[in-house]
Order: C-alpha cells, then structure tokens, then sequence
C-alpha cells in the first residue's frame, strides 16, 4: 500500500489498480482534492464517510470547489431514524435515496458520498425500481380511476393541495403531482381522456410555470405497497413469526394497504430477495474512505444489536434479525476490500503506518 502526503492537489494521480492511504488533508482539502479527481477520472467515486456529519461537510466542500456542474454529485441520506425505530423518515428523504438509486447503474463519471453506516443497510432490488417507475407523455389517452390506484400503489398519497414529493391530487380535468426526485411538481390537464399538457408549478404559490412533453415518476415508497408487495409481506410475516397473525397492528395495517410507522425496517418482507448499495455501482468505481470509517463499522454493528435487543420486548412488533436489515460486520469488510481502497486522513500517517 503507497502512501501519499505531499502530492500537490491541484493535480493529483492515483494508481487505480493498488490501495492507497493519502494524509496531511487539512482542513477541506479532501473537498478539493476530491473536485481535482473528478475531473481527471472517468469512474464514479464513492466515498465513504464515518459518519452524517463528516458526509455533509465534505459534500459542502465538494460544491464550494466544484466547477464543472453537470457532472453528479450524489447523497444517499440516512433515514435519519434509529435502528428498529417507530418512526418512518421524511419524504424529501425518501425522494433523494430513491433518485440516487435510479441514477447509480447509469452513471460513468460523478461522486456518491454515503455514511458508512447507511451503506450497511440492505436496500430495494434494482428490479424495482426499474419495475415501479412511470411515464407520462402529452397525447396519452389516460384512465383517471385506474391512474389514481397506480399512484397510490406506487406510495403516492391523495392530498387536498399538492406541496411535498409523493403527493398527488384530482381537481376536475387537472392532476397535481409531485414525483419522487423531481426539482418541481407537476399539472396534467386532460381533455376528456386525453394528456393534453403537462406543465410544471410552484407548490407556493400554485402558478404554472414551463410546458413539458412528458415526466418520468419514480416509486415514492422503497417498498411496493401493491397487491404483490402485500401478498410477499404477508406469506414472509407468517414464515417467521409464529402466532396468529391477526394479532399483530403491523400484519393488519399492511394487509388493508396501509403503510404504518416504521414498516421500512420490515422491508425485506416485500421482496423474495433484497439488494446493497454495492449491487447499485457501475462496475468502474473507486472507493474512498475517510477518517473513522474502520471503528464506525463496529460501533454500528454495536448500536444495531443493542436496539435488537430492546425491539424484542415490543410482543405486538416482533423485530427482525439484525442481518436480515444491515450487512455484518464482516460482510461489509469483504465488500470494501474487493475495490481497490484508497483511505484519505485528515493528519499526517507515521512513517510506521505508511510502511506497512
């Protein structure tokens, strides 16, 4: 392993095929010495972060210094919810994860900064998301009923005035939408059956602003919430848990097409098989991991089985196995050492370190 201290940053190379440590990163010279690699590498780079807090402040340092914008830069928040919680994340969350993941297989060039931590989650299938999508095209003829049950099969919720991503509403002829990973929300107006224009509005003040010819929707849930999802939720639930399944809130709710609080920790129950963010990476991508990344890994495991533990007094919500929602320990070791690994400190490496 090469380690590298005194490189300029302002023209930084790597040997992509070896792992590598780079220290003396003050300050926010790992945003810029990111930026600079951005420019010359025609891979994706992920970078992994010990925690939120450091992601947030280099993807800060990453816009400060950036200077080419149509290249990616890509989050993949956290849910921003404990282990085994009760409590369901934000939709804005939920908007920004699924968009990521649509985007990650297409993507040749770009950066993707995560917490470790999210990065052990165990997450949707890339099949459905590609499955759950939809289009929406000026001139198509359209069932009014039939759309209403797909958006809401799809997790988008009926409201009354459209503000936030994953809500919809039916006033007359028009449909308000705001799809999961869109800037704006979206009017289709219909002429009988008929799309015949969509534009995009500002949620504020409700005003039109630019025509489109079409928009593309993704799921607003991580999870199908349809008649298949349900059904796969149902027979996974009675496999694993013993009892009358009747019993359970959380077994009623889903089978009357409800999405209670917290159900995304039950998420393997919807699919016959789930995914990482490592099934989702182009197949030329170069990881990163920053200060602490080591040590986040085992004090995670930690946290997961402690609230594991605690999660099995709650009878009317019995919890899942730890590894059936995030990868062990072990297993994420073993995915990080199949990329070449490059650890970038923000201090200086011993010459100790550097030689082993």
């Amino acid at each position: 392993m090469s380690t590298i201290q005194n490189q300029s940053l302002f023209n930084p190379t790597i040997d992509l095929a070896s792992d590598s440590r780079w220290g003396k990163l003050y300050g926010s010279s790992s945003g810029l010495l990111f930026n600079q690699l951005l420019k010359s590498q025609q891979q994706l780079l992920l970078i992994v972060t010990a925690d939120t807090a450091s992601a947030n402040r280099l993807l800060e340092e990453l816009h400060f210094y950036r200077s080419d914008s149509e290249l990616p830069l890509l989050n993949f928040p956290e849910w921003e919810t404990l282990p085994y919680d009760r409590f369901s994340p934000h939709q804005d969350i939920v908007a920004e994860r699924l968009e990521t993941l649509y985007q990650l297989p297409q993507l040749s060039r770009g950066v993707l900064v995560i917490p470790v931590s999210t990065l052990m989650h165990r997450l949707s299938p890339r099949s459905f998301i590609d499955s759950s999508s939809l289009i929406m095209r000026v001139g198509e003829q359209v069932d009014l009923e039939l759309m209403r049950i797909e958006l809401e099969q799809h997790g988008y919720s009926f409201v009354h005035q459209v503000m936030e991503y994953g809500e919809f509403t039916v006033r007359g002829s028009l449909i308000d939408l705001y799809p999961t990973g869109s800037k704006l929300p979206y009017r289709i107006e219909l002429f009988d059956d008929e799309i015949e224009s969509i534009r995009t509005f500002d949620p504020e003040n409700q005003r039109s602003i630019e025509r489109v010819e079409q928009i593309y929707m993704l799921p607003a849930r991580e999870f199908p919430l349809n008649k298949e999802g349900i059904k796969q939720f149902r027979q996974q639930f009675r496999d694993l848990f013993e009892g009358d399944p009747q019993k359970f809130p959380l077994y009623r709710d889903v089978t009357n097409g409800l999405a209670p609080a917290g159900i995304e920790y039950y998420l393997p129950l919807f699919f016959d098989g789930v995914s990482t963010l490592f099934d989702y990476l182009p197949q030329k991508t170069i990881l990163f991991t920053l200060d602490g990344v080591d040590s986040a890994i085992d004090t995670f495991q930690q946290e997961v089985h402690e609230r594991y533990e605690l999660a099995q007094y709650q009878e009317e919500r019995p919890p899942l196995k730890p590894h059936q929602l995030f990868l062990p320990a072990d297993e994420i070791f073993g995915h990080l050492k199949r990329l070449p690994r490059h650890q970038v400190a923000h201090f200086e490496i011993p010459d100790s370190v550097s030689g082993s």
